[in-house]
Order: structure tokens, then C-alpha cells, then sequence
């Protein structure tokens, strides 16, 4: 029994790990996209402001 459980143990240390790394990729990723539309809507508010007089 006692094999089982240092079994169990390293799989749980392991799915911890692993669920550390998800998280911290997740975060950057979310980072990463937030930083994405501050760009996007600043080069709109520019291409808006470029193109407010021109009339088709």
C-alpha cells in the first residue's frame, strides 16, 4: 500500500505543476491580448480620425 501512495503523491505534484503552468500561460496569453486590442483600438481611433472628413 505504501508503493500506491508515493504513487498517487507524484501524480498529484505532477497535475499541480501542470495546472501552475496552464495558469501562468493562460495569464501571459490574456496579457498578451489585452496589450493586442489596446493597439487595435488605437490604430482605429487613428484611421477614424484620418477619415472623418472624407465623404464618398
Amino acid at each position: 500500500m505504501d508503493i500506491y501512495s508515493s504513487i498517487v503523491g507524484a501524480f498529484y505534484i505532477f497535475n499541480m505543476f501542470l495546472l501552475l503552468v496552464v495558469l501562468g500561460v493562460s495569464t501571459y496569453g490574456f496579457i498578451l491580448f489585452v496589450k493586442l486590442a489596446k493597439r487595435g483600438i488605437k490604430a482605429l481611433d487613428i484611421y477614424i480620425e484620418k477619415n472623418k472628413n472624407k465623404v464618398e
